[in-house]
């Protein structure tokens, strides 16, 4: 700081040297302007400097260097009061900072002591409690062995209890299990029963079915058979004919027969195209492939 003070009052004394230098040299005469007269011009006389002025200036200068120079040498008291009373501020922290040290040192002393004394008595207390603790574990263990008889027992009586009660249930349930199973027999017997009949009805009615379109398909056989009495009379063919669901003929098969009949039956058959078939699936499932005998009548 005291660097920095003395460059700025170097600077301002140098520039009021330079100020009164060029005040007592400067030139202050000034050249007449020509005028439109042809007139001679008479000379111009230079102007004096005033030198009141410049006495004033340069006492100006050293006044601002005197006032520099006191403000300086205050500034020089200031900065040692400064650190004269920061010496002082810094003596006084120390001192505080023994006293910190040594009441710290005091009330170490002091926590350590009562800390002992506390220890005593918590250790009184702990044995105290302890012998306490141990009548109380004593009481309760004595007190526990007698509930645990107690509960032991009501659990005996309680699982033999459970036990009759599963025995009775289990007996029962053996009971109704074979009632059940006997239920079950009679009426999966009746159920039996009753759908053989069921079958043997739907049975019969299907081969009834069945006997009316094979006489149905004979007839349409018979209707376009074209016969000789000379050659087929007293003759006969066995045929298997497979059937689409529409009723057409998709084959022929002959089979044991006298050749010119089964020759007439076949053309008659395709001739027809498409023979007599039930409209039931079941029934039609048996004359899917059907097989007649093919005798002409006379």
């Amino acid at each position: 700081m005291d660097k920095k003070f003395s460059i700025a009052l170097l600077l301002s004394v140098t520039l009021h040297l330079v100020l009164a230098i060029f005040l007592f040299l400067g030139d202050f005469t000034s050249e007449p302007k020509p005028t439109p007269t042809p007139a001679p011009m008479e000379p111009i006389q230079a102007v004096a400097v005033d030198k009141s002025k410049v006495e004033e200036q340069v006492k100006k200068i050293k006044q601002q260097k005197a006032d520099d120079a006191r403000k300086l040498k205050e500034l020089e008291q200031q900065v040692a009061s400064a650190k004269k009373n920061r010496a002082k501020e810094e003596q006084r922290i120390k001192d505080l900072e023994k006293q910190r040290k040594k009441k710290e040192l005091e009330k170490k002393k002091a926590d350590s002591e009562a800390k002992k004394s506390k220890a005593k008595a918590a250790a009184a207390e702990k044995e105290r409690k302890k012998k306490v603790a141990e009548k109380q574990k004593a009481e309760k263990a004595a007190a526990d062995a007698k509930a645990k008889r107690l509960k032991e027992q009501a659990e005996a009586k309680k699982a033999e209890d459970l036990r009759k009660k599963r025995a009775a249930e289990k007996k029962r349930q053996e009971q109704l299990a074979k009632e059940r199973e006997r239920q079950d027999k009679l009426l999966a017997e009746q159920m039996a029963s009753e759908m053989a009949s069921r079958q043997k009805a739907r049975r019969q009615q299907v081969m009834t079915e069945i006997g009316r379109y094979t006489a149905l398909i004979k007839q349409t056989i018979i209707r376009n058979l074209i016969t000789d009495r000379s050659t087929m009379e007293g003759k006969s063919c066995k045929l298997t004919i497979s059937l689409a669901p529409s009723g057409f003929v998709t084959n022929v098969q002959l089979g044991q027969g006298n050749p010119t009949v089964c020759a007439a039956a076949k053309t008659a058959i395709y001739k027809a195209g498409t023979l007599p078939v039930s409209k039931d699936p079941e029934v039609f499932k048996e004359m899917r492939t059907i097989s007649l005998t093919v005798v002409p009548e006379f």
